[in-house]
């Protein structure tokens, strides 16, 4: 048992310490049955006893009793699992892949739902890839043959930039061939080494076909789930040769489709609740795969070194009855999970998972329930990052004073001094505002703009130095906003990531006013400036005018020269993909098959 550290002793599973209040009623029941225990007091008088039985010379102290009240304790300290160390276990992850197939035939730009139904398609893949937990996920296209487009991976924001990429004319041939999209895409989970996985279809319809392949693919493991794209009735749209055409929508194919793979269909929403419904949002539990290189620290459960006592204590008790019985039949009761680790925690770890929490609570944009997270941890870092939660909540009043009782704890610190001038330079702000202006130009819903108080910077002003990387330390991470941040749609965003609104809001008619004609008057100088550059107007000591970022004529000729060339190359951000797609074409026309 090396490595034994008090200070880190814990019990993983303390509910079994409720069992030891079972000890003095087994001994108070032990005790009545042994005075119980002669069967004379039953059929004799008792002031006959004593002439009756024969007196012992001298009572002798019994070990069973105590033996096995030992054991019992010992017994249940093992249940309770006690830790004082933690060991390195490989992570395990259930992943099962998913594979989306995505319909590229001219049908997708029709025009239902606006504006295609290839941007509805394209928006939809977008918010799927960002809410998508865990899992690898790969994205293959289809039209008259299915091509991928990235294979399986973990990277999904990098398998989100091929999106804007895609269009009906990266195809080599028009089409409609889901059923080859399934296959394609099952065929691509299965090289990557994966028993299980789910394939997405997105189409506006389908054939038997398609449901075939979808049968055979949940015969392989693999279910196929699908969304549908489009509206009922149809819509015009152009061809790739040019014809009209239209685009009809079947759910009922589609459904057949989902039916035949084991998966779900859904509509398109204009929110995630058809992602939901799907059940692709998260990897679905099954296959666990290792991380490779990954790895993660547990308590190690120690309380098997209390067996081997036990088992001595055991050997004592060992005879004919009951007790033996009951030991063996113990063992097969069923040990829950619990978490209760709270009740041994100390006060440092107590603060730090509050910290932890609040932190949480502040990312997703939830400053109310972040303050009151930090209102529980009383050191100086708690009052500050409250503060810093108020103050992207808009009460400053509240977020001063949380700085002033950090600056009490800790009078130096430094990231709260300048917070707290930041808030309340905010509040004059917003003061002078309302005196001045009423509903005018300069003010924009009665808030101020977010300024920085360390010198008019618009940087935050929190320093970032003298992080020590513990959770529970967030200097310089969770910057107030210096001005009204719930105003801006900036939720999403971490502590510390707040937009800079423009720099005139929260002045005065009169001020904004001046402030334009300022600024009217430099943009002329810079004009004019700039066109004697361009005439090549010599300036008072006969050298050629530079320009408004101190540019001369022979550099800006050089500039505009490269501006032209590069306009001349092609905005085709889809021509990686087609010239891709055209050349795996030809080599499967050659060969004969549709190998990758």
């Amino acid at each position: 048992m090396t490595g034994f550290d008090l200070s880190n002793l814990h019990l993983l599973r303390p509910e079994w310490l409720w069992a030891l209040l079972a000890l003095p009623v087994l001994a108070a029941f032990w005790v009545v049955r042994r005075r119980r225990a002669n069967v004379w007091q039953g059929v004799v008088d008792p002031h006959l006893l004593p002439h009756l039985i024969e007196a012992r010379a001298g009572r002798r102290l019994q070990p069973g009793p105590w033996l096995g009240a030992l054991g019992y304790v010992l017994a249940i300290v093992a249940l309770a699992g006690p830790s004082w160390r933690q060991v390195e276990q490989p992570l395990w992850r259930g992943q099962v892949p998913l594979m989306i197939a995505l319909d590229l035939s001219s049908a997708m730009s029709a025009a239902d739902p606006p504006p295609s139904r290839l941007a509805q398609a394209q928006a939809k893949l977008g918010r799927l890839l960002e809410l998508r937990g865990d899992g690898p996920v790969g994205l293959v296209v289809y039209a008259d043959d299915a091509y991928t487009v990235a294979p399986l991976t973990e990277d999904t924001a990098n398998l989100a930039l091929f999106l804007d990429a895609l269009s009906p004319g990266i195809m080599p041939r028009d089409g409609a061939n889901a059923s080859q999209a399934i296959r394609w895409s099952t065929r691509l989970m299965h090289q990557a080494g994966f028993e299980r996985g789910q394939v997405l279809l997105l189409a506006g319809q389908a054939d038997a076909d398609a449901a075939q392949a979808a049968a055979e693919a949940r015969s392989n493991g693999f279910e196929t789930s699908v969304l549908g794209i489009g509206r009922t009735g149809g819509v015009a749209y152009r061809t790739a040769d040019g014809d009209s055409g239209v685009a009809g929508f079947d759910p009922a194919r589609l459904q057949a489709v989902a039916a035949q793979g084991g998966g779900r269909y859904a509509g398109l929403a204009t929110d995630e609740a058809d992602l939901r419904s799907l059940g692709v949002l998260s990897a679905a539990p099954g296959d666990a795969v290792s991380g490779e290189g990954e790895a993660g620290r547990i308590w190690q459960d120690e309380g098997f070194w209390l067996v081997p006592p036990l088992m001595l204590l055991a050997l004592f008790a060992f005879r004919r009855g009951a007790a033996v019985a009951v030991v063996v039949l113990a063992l097969g009761l069923p040990v829950l999970p619990a978490q209760a680790a709270d009740w041994w925690r100390r006060e440092d770890q107590v603060e730090h998972k509050r910290m932890v929490e609040a932190a949480e609570a502040f990312r997703q944009g939830d400053y109310a329930r972040a303050a009151s997270g930090y209102a529980r941890v009383g050191s100086a870092d708690g009052h500050y990052n409250r503060g810093n939660a108020l103050a992207k909540a808009g009460q400053f009043q509240q977020a001063i004073e949380a700085y002033d009782r950090a600056l009490a704890i800790e009078p130096g610190m430094e990231d709260a001094i300048a917070n707290k001038r930041a808030v309340e330079a905010a509040v004059k702000r917003q003061q002078d505002g309302e005196g001045s202006g009423g509903q005018g130009e300069g003010k924009q819903d009665g808030k101020p703009s977010p300024q920085s108080g360390n010198g008019g910077s618009n940087e935050p002003s929190a320093g970032t130095g003298g992080d020590t990387g513990d959770a529970s330390r967030q200097r310089g991470g969770e910057e107030p906003p210096q001005g009204p941040a719930p105003s801006l749609d900036n939720g999403d965003e971490g502590p510390g990531t707040e937009s800079t609104p423009d720099a005139s809001d929260g002045k005065s008619p009169a001020e904004q006013a001046a402030a334009d004609a300022a600024q009217r008057e430099r943009m002329q100088q810079a004009l004019e400036q700039a066109r004697r550059a361009g005439e090549g107007e010599p300036g008072g000591d006969g050298t050629p005018v530079a320009g408004p970022d101190g540019e001369t004529p022979a550099e800006r000729e050089r500039r505009v020269a490269n501006e032209a060339w590069l306009r001349r190359v092609p905005d085709d951000p889809g021509g990686l993909l087609r010239e891709k797609f055209r050349i795996e074409h030809e080599r499967r026309r050659r060969q004969g098959d549709w190998d990758e």
